[in-house]
């Protein structure tokens, strides 16, 4: 009975146990229900209170904005202090799909304003294209006319309510998640890859992160594609975009004014407010802000080196191999040597970047800092970027990007242009000196692209090709004036030639540059500088080793200012370059021979000597047809525009002939072809001659050739003895009777096809002048002697062949001459 009672007792425990807990949960969740009803969820655009918005739960960055991150959220706490203020928003691809270009290029800069409007922050984009002085009456017709446009709209989340730093808080989540164009993919991307719509479902925020002066994001994009450049059966591409918003200076730069007889990275700006009667563009220089100390600046009107109140300094990156760190060093510090003839000393130093334990915070993303930042990519290349600010030019940081494979490009370059002399190019891999130097060189080469310096094309043909083979001259003056010159290695000189130097080093014209673009003008304003510039410029007019040229794509207009090319004179240095590559080519298995490898670097050397012989031919055929362009202004004498004198045109079509119509045999080397291919030698030549004889055939230098004579007369090289010279070099056979080989009859099919291109090539439009880079020269095709010339062409080359043909007892050859009498009927009367 006892033991019933207690196991009663027991049991009503348990339950009165089981209904507390279960009132006490029901109690719980009334409480909450209760709670929430007290205070609802804030309605959409509500205001809260700060610390409801940015919990504890926040990760915080701090920095220019301070950055939180509350789960996937992200939210921007800005300064009252820096609405209404400019900040650069520099977008970059920094992981790119294979085919979208490399990692790290830009793909927009804007310059962006941070405004408050009542429950809203609004995002505008502020243009620095066309401007007017707010002093003058012309300011307001400006300002009216540009109208600054709402990037994003986001709403207000809370205030932070401190006396000393009251700030704003907002969401941006939507800014890099979403598809908003200026800070994505480019528009020509999605034209290319035929892009429909941004996936947000693979799309994300990898970091946003904060420093003084920059807030950087990255997010990564993934976009519906129906034509991606790789990984087709995704149907999509992905890609990591890192946007960096810059605050830019509080107090401008002061200008300097572009001069297009120096070359320089510049920007331009339409300026209504200039005492003109029509718009003008102005245009200033891409420069560090360099500036003499006020307790030096009598020293510095002595004449005495000072250092400047803020030294360009580049760290090196903690990922760099520890071999190579010195060599870049000492690229970037040899451009001190032009920084003092501008009046400055230790002008630009490179450093490296303190340790993890030392600095936690030292990041190469922040924009305090510029950095030769080390890729490992298996793209051959590096790249010197800039971030500037648009009102004046100012640099304020730069990274070279520097891939991995730089190195397999130096070793290609420095082989096929110096093996024939030099034994230290002899091999697949380089000593560490060597490579060390030839990555020295790389680097002064890319600073100077941070520094302002775009290429200077036309440096090298300022050195008299066989000085080029003095060791007295090289050692003194490089292969070139400028480093910035695309002049590589010395491919010119030859066996014997012992102690000659074989690349560029900082030259007299970049040291001409560096003074003409930092060298301080004291007590002076930008306008008020122009004179002395131009007096800068005039005490070194008509020297060549001051001379800028522009890199040139597309139709290569000056012959004088071409990409890989050496010396004043383009046959000769091109002849004693293919004697070096005679001499490379039958010792090229034997000098990059190693027991046991296959012979993939034999393929690579061979590919490499067909394409210095190919630059060859370019730069020769690039003479015919050709202007010289030498920038002058009012005040200097001579022409701006030369055409290349006629015995050089005529000079040049020899050259190509008997190098390259006639089948250079040496190229053609068996004991190559037979372990590196089971076929190809025949395409090969046939795309290089065919190449080149189009080269010559287009378009452009043809109407350069009508125009100059039309102007010159006798003194001109004529289209129709120009068109003969070609015709008789290609067909010579035809007047012998002789064997024509493959490699020929290639060749004069090539011939054949061009002269059909040009009986129905449209017309080829163009502005004046085109740009500094691109050039090309308008002609309409219907309306000018190009087809004249090309059917007279076609006919005199029938008669030709068809006397030819009885007389050819080969075989091939008479098919070959018969097929072609067919195709130039089938041109001539296509019906």
């Amino acid at each position: 009975m006892i033991k019933i009672i207690l196991q009663r007792t027991l049991l009503a425990l348990l339950l009165v146990g089981c209904f507390s807990t279960s009132e006490a949960q029901i109690f719980k969740k009334k409480k909450k229900t209760t709670a929430s009803a007290e205070k609802p969820n804030p309605k959409k655009g509500e205001i809260e209170a700060y610390d409801k918005v940015i919990t504890k739960e926040a990760i915080t960055d701090k920095g220019l904005f301070d950055v939180h991150r509350i789960d996937a959220k992200y939210f921007y706490e800005i300064p009252d202090s820096l609405f209404n203020k400019e900040m650069l928003m520099v977008s970059r691809i920094s992981k790119t799909a294979s085919g979208i270009g490399f990692g790290g290029g830009k793909i927009n800069t804007q310059v962006l304003r941070w405004e408050k409007k009542d429950k809203k922050v609004l995002l505008r984009v502020v243009s620095y294209d066309v401007v007017a002085a707010d002093s003058l009456p012309v300011h307001e017709a400006v300002v009216n006319s540009n109208f600054e446009p709402v990037l994003h709209s986001f709403d207000i989340k809370a205030f932070k309510k401190d006396s000393l730093h009251p700030a704003t808080v907002i969401e941006v989540s939507d800014l890099f998640e979403k598809d908003v164009n200026a800070l994505g993919l480019p528009d020509y991307y999605r034209k290319s890859f035929k892009v429909s719509r941004l996936d947000g479902d693979r799309s994300y925020i990898e970091s946003v992160k904060s420093y003084p002066l920059n807030v950087e994001a990255r997010h990564v994009k993934t976009y519906a594609a129906s034509a991606p450049p790789s990984n087709e059966s995704l149907g999509s591409i992905s890609i990591e975009i890192n946007n960096s918003m810059i605050l830019l200076p509080a107090k401008p730069m002061k200008r300097r004014y572009f001069d297009e007889r120096v070359g320089w990275f510049a920007r331009g700006q339409v300026d209504y407010g200039l005492e003109a009667q029509e718009s003008k563009t102005i245009t200033f220089l891409d420069r560090w802000r360099l500036e003499v100390k006020d307790e030096d600046l009598e020293k510095f009107k002595k004449g005495e080196l000072v250092e400047p109140k803020k030294q360009i300094v580049y760290y090196i990156d903690r990922a760099t191999p520890k071999e190579w760190v010195p060599f870049i060093k000492q690229g970037i510090e040899d451009w001190q040597v032009a920084f003092e003839a501008a009046g400055f000393k230790n002008a630009i130093i490179a450093k490296d970047p303190p340790t993890a334990e030392e600095d936690p915070e030292w990041s190469p993303e922040d924009v305090r800092y510029s950095v030769v930042r080390y890729l490992a990519s298996p793209i051959p290349n590096a790249n010197g970027p800039h971030v500037s600010d648009p009102r004046t030019g100012e640099i304020l940081e730069s990274d070279i990007n520097w891939y991995h494979n730089v190195m397999t490009l130096l070793r290609n370059w420095f082989f096929v242009q110096t093996a024939a002399i030099n034994e230290d190019a002899r091999g697949v891999t380089f000593k560490n000196e060597v490579m060390g130097r030839l990555i020295r060189f790389v680097s002064s080469h890319e600073v100077g692209h941070t520094l302002g310096l775009p290429h200077n094309m036309g440096s090298s043909v300022a050195y008299p090709v066989d000085s080029l083979r003095s060791a007295s001259f090289t050692k003194k003056y490089g292969t070139a004036p400028s480093i910035m010159d695309y002049a590589r290695f010395n491919y010119v000189a030859q066996p014997g030639d012992e102690g000659v130097a074989l690349m560029p080093e900082i030259g007299i014209y970049d040291k001409y540059a560096i003074s003409w673009g930092y060298r301080p003008i004291l007590d002076k304003t930008a306008e008020e500088e122009k004179p002395v510039l131009d007096q800068w410029i005039l005490a070194h007019a008509g020297d060549p080793l001051y001379r800028f040229g522009h890199q040139q794509a597309g139709d290569v207009v000056d012959p004088s200012s071409q990409t890989e090319d050496l010396g004043d004179d383009a046959v000769k240095a091109s002849t004693y370059g293919i004697a070096n590559l005679k001499r490379i080519v039958p010792n090229l298995a034997t000098w990059i021979a190693e027991d046991g490898k296959k012979y993939d670097d034999l393929g690579t050397l061979y590919e490499q000597v067909l394409a210095q012989y190919n630059r060859y031919m370019g730069h020769v055929s690039n003479n015919i047809g050709g202007v010289y362009e030498h920038y002058k202004a009012f005040g200097q004498e001579g022409a701006v525009y030369t055409p290349v004198p006629k015995e050089r045109q005529k000079n040049s079509l020899n050259f190509i002939q008997k190098e390259l119509f006639a089948t250079p045999t040496w190229l053609l080397d068996q004991e190559i072809f037979n372990k590196i291919e089971y076929s190809g030698s025949i395409e090969r030549l046939r795309a290089i001659q065919a190449r080149t004889l189009d080269n010559i055939l287009s378009l452009g230098k043809i109407a350069r050739i009508i125009e100059n004579e039309t102007i010159n007369g006798k003194d001109a090289y004529a289209l129709a003895d120009m068109m003969k010279d070609l015709r008789t070099g290609i067909w010579s056979e035809l007047s012998r009777g002789s064997k024509i080989d493959t490699y020929r009859r290639n060749l004069q099919k090539a011939h054949i096809e061009r002269l059909a291109y040009l009986m129905t090539a449209e017309s080829q439009n163009t502005s004046r002048r085109s740009s500094a880079y691109v050039k090309s020269t308008a002609i309409n095709t219907s309306q000018s002697d190009v087809r004249s010339v090309a059917r007279a062409e076609l006919n005199m080359l029938k008669r030709a062949i068809r006397n030819a043909v009885g007389r050819t007892t080969d075989n091939m050859s008479r098919y070959h001459l018969e097929d072609a009498i067919t195709r130039i009927d089938a041109i001539l009367d296509p019906k």
